[in-house]
């Protein structure tokens, strides 16, 4: 497995919280709370390396990252809901907005990271019922995530829950274990899974480094 880093610098234009970056047209979307920029650093860079160490040995080729579209599903971060306003106005004109732009540009994949950015993806598809802000735990996720994957269909949107922290100060946050290799194991697992269905629908992505 590739080396991963960890640690508390976060680069100012992460801190920064644009709301988005990269090409709409591109068929992968990540979607992030805006609470926690740090989620970029600590859970996607090291699931983006399993997933290139796979395509590289299937493929001999890579992802191209340039162009990846990243957004936060909300534009401030004072609006994301909590326990005591679950769900606001604003972020109900934040879910019309994306609504719009998804159903325009109709990515392949729609990754999202914890609670708050996969249950704004589920109202955004208008996905019955709404769950409140406890629905979403790291089990939950992770039946979601197997869900994703074993009813994967390249020609519709493909929504993927990923982890919003898996580790602090090298133990699980979300579940009773401090074993680090279990953190690893989860970026391996969920980033070869992700890889394994690149790898099958290779010739309808435009993805590829040439």
């Amino acid at each position: 497995m590739s080396s991963l880093t960890f640690n508390n610098e976060i680069p100012v234009v992460e801190r920064m919280g644009t709301k988005e970056t990269g090409e709409r047209a591109y068929p992968i979307w990540l979607l992030f709370n805006p609470k926690h920029p740090a989620v970029r650093h600590y859970i996607w860079t090291p699931v983006l390396a399993e997933i290139q160490d796979k395509v590289y040995r299937e493929l001999h080729t890579r992802v191209d990252t340039t162009n990846i579209y990243t957004r936060n599903a909300v534009s401030n971060s004072g609006i994301v809901p909590n326990t005591l306003n679950w769900w606001g106005t604003e972020v109900a004109n934040e879910i019309e907005e994306f609504r719009g732009i998804v159903l325009e540009h109709k990515p392949k994949i729609l990754i999202s990271f914890g609670a708050f950015p996969f249950e704004f993806v589920r109202r955004v598809y208008e996905i019955k019922p709404e769950k409140g802000p406890k629905a979403w735990g790291t089990s939950n996720l992770g039946d979601e995530f197997g869900r994703a994957m074993e009813s994967f269909d390249i020609n519709k949107t493909n929504r993927i829950p990923l982890l919003r922290r898996v580790i602090e100060s090298g133990k699980f946050i979300e579940d009773d274990t401090d074993d680090r290799k279990d953190v690893e194991n989860y970026f391996h697992f969920v980033g070869t899974k992700i890889a394994e269905r690149l790898i099958e629908h290779k010739d309808s992505l435009d993805i590829w480094i040439d």
